[in-house]
């Protein structure tokens, strides 16, 4: 995650410069990121707002929409997917510090996550969450072991 952090900060800067040394920037930049996204499978948008010691925990599958916010100390891992409800939503969410994703979960729409809350693994989150809550998956049930066949008994 810490390659696509860095790309992620790189596409962020070169819009600071002039216009001369912008666009071979942007070239670079586009080549890292289809370089990023293919390899480890992470897509972060150089227009993405992350905060100060964002940490991908695992690589594969992430997706953060690039209107949405990541606050500082903000962990996420594998299979997340940060993303407005549509394109025409009007707004994607917004994590607040030291939130932890957890792997799987899915959080859409213009929702707030508040400061230091946990989503947890595999949990599709649609609605805002206080500060220092946990939003989580229903618990998983247990079927019975199904009867061999040829069992008539």
């Amino acid at each position: 995650g810490l390659q696509a952090v860095w790309v992620q900060r790189f596409g962020a800067w070169r819009f600071g410069l002039p216009v001369a040394a912008r666009k071979p920037a942007s070239l670079l930049y586009r080549v890292l990121h289809v370089f990023v996204r293919n390899v480890y499978g992470i897509e972060v948008f150089d227009v993405t707002r992350l905060g100060r010691r964002v940490w991908i925990a695992h690589q594969g599958g992430i997706v953060i929409d690039w209107d949405a916010e990541i606050g500082d100390g903000c962990v996420i891992h594998q299979n997340v997917t940060i993303a407005p409800a549509d394109d025409r939503s009007g707004g994607a969410p917004r994590l607040g510090r030291d939130v932890s994703v957890g792997a799987g979960a899915i959080i859409i729409g213009a929702i707030t996550i508040g400061d230091g809350a946990r989503i947890g693994p595999n949990a599709v989150v649609v609605a805002d969450v206080a500060p220092g809550a946990t939003a989580y998956a229903p618990p998983a049930r247990q079927l019975p072991a199904p009867k061999p066949l040829g069992d008539d008994g």
